[in-house]
Parts: C-alpha cells; sequence; structure tokens
C-alpha cells in the first residue's frame, strides 16, 4: 500500500483529502502545519506527498526546497488558490512535480497522483511503450510498429526526459538545464523549437498533440495515455 501525506491547514479540506485518499487505497499520513509536515516528510518518507503552499510556521515553498534539499525524490503535488504563474512556476523550480489550483476537481488530483506515482516506478526503465511507439534507451532505438525512427541526439535526449518524468509539469528552464546542460547557451526558444521536431515526428496531429501538452506560460508535460477527465 503507498502511503500519501497530505500537508494542509484547512480542517475540512484536510479531512475531505483524508477520506477520498484512503478510500482510493492509499495509507494517509496528515499534517495541519508546515513544521509537523516537513518532520513527518523527512522520517516517514511517503510515496507521494500533497502540499498547500499557504502554511502556518513553514510554507510549501520552504518545505518543498527543504525536501529538494536532502536528496529525497518523493514526488510533491502543490495546492494553490492563487492560480498565477509566477506561483506556480516558483514552485516547480523548488521541486516540486504538478500542482493543481484551489478549487480542484478531487477525481483530477486522484488521478495526477496516480499518474506521478506511476512515472516514479517507470523512471528506472531501459524500454518505454506508448500509442504505437516502442523507445529503447539501452539501445538506443525508437520505432513505431516495428519500423526504426531516426531522432537526432538532442531529440532523443528530449524524448528520454519528457518519458521518465511523465505526468510532470516542466518549466522550460527544467527542461533546459537537463537536456542541454546548466552551462548551455541555449533559450528557451531552443526547448520550444525541438519540442516542434519531435512533436513531427511522434504526433498524429502536431497541431492538437496527443502526448506533449503545452502548459501556458510555464513549460510541457508528456501523458502516454489520453486522459479521459
Amino acid at each position: 500500500m503507498e502511503t500519501v501525506l497530505i500537508i494542509e491547514d484547512d480542517s475540512t479540506m484536510l479531512r475531505g483529502l483524508k477520506d477520498n485518499f484512503a478510500y482510493a487505497g492509499y495509507n494517509v499520513l496528515t499534517a495541519a502545519d508546515g513544521e509537523t509536515g516537513l518532520n513527518t516528510a523527512l522520517d516517514a518518507r511517503p510515496d507521494l506527498i500533497i502540499l498547500d503552499i499557504m502554511l502556518p510556521k513553514i510554507n510549501g515553498y520552504e518545505i518543498c526546497r527543504l525536501i529538494r534539499k536532502e536528496k529525497i525524490d518523493t514526488p510533491i503535488i502543490m495546492l494553490t488558490a492563487k492560480g498565477e504563474e509566477s506561483d506556480i512556476i516558483l514552485g516547480l523550480n523548488l521541486g516540486s512535480d504538478d500542482y493543481v489550483t484551489k478549487p480542484f476537481s478531487i477525481k483530477e488530483l486522484l488521478a495526477r497522483a496516480a499518474t506521478l506515482l506511476r512515472r516514479r516506478k517507470k523512471e528506472e526503465k531501459k524500454v518505454y511503450e506508448f500509442g504505437d511507439f516502442t523507445f529503447d534507451i539501452s539501445a538506443c532505438r525508437f520505432s513505431k510498429a516495428g519500423w526504426e525512427i531516426k531522432l537526432s541526439p538532442k531529440e532523443f535526449k528530449l524524448l528520454k526526459f519528457f518519458l521518465q518524468k511523465e505526468g510532470r509539469a516542466l518549466t522550460r528552464d527544467e527542461i533546459l538545464n537537463s537536456v542541454w546542460g546548466y552551462n548551455s547557451f541555449a533559450g528557451h526558444r531552443s526547448v520550444d523549437r525541438f519540442v516542434t521536431t519531435l512533436r513531427n515526428k511522434i504526433e498524429p496531429d502536431s497541431h492538437n498533440p496527443t502526448f506533449i501538452h503545452t502548459l501556458r506560460e510555464i513549460g510541457y508535460k508528456f501523458e502516454s495515455v489520453v486522459s479521459l477527465l
């Protein structure tokens, strides 16, 4: 049974989230303030953290930063009532994996949680499959229904990064640093350009993407399964 830690100071919301995650089959831990939440995260090492931003004692941004400082890669979904792109980007750049803006659908939150947990299990995989495609990291081979598709080295690294981070909202800076490197002189336009070339090779309709979704003012998200939400 996977363990979810919910850090939320609104008692009504905390109780509702706890009940829904427990009903979905998760073991649930809770904390009503940032200090308790951080200590629980460090001690219990849950499989997933649902983290509110506005918390007493220690806010969600600082919790996220401190968790990542300890080299803990537990997926984190941030809950925010702000909805401002700058706040979302700050959370993502501090190490959160996804976000939902209040008010939100509990079904959507549960689906995002399940996606992140699946992605964590898949990160060590060597062979990925999505749609009619097979991506073999060890063999450096990408194919569709058995027919090989040529990828440039940068396209290969970009697709690998997307697959390993499936379901996660990725900022352009994060993509740039992971695929191009921290010392690269490339910019956001390079990311967008290579996303376009990759879409032309994998999307049935590159103008209406199935796999690589654009997140306005933020970056991109890769999903191997079409969401029904």
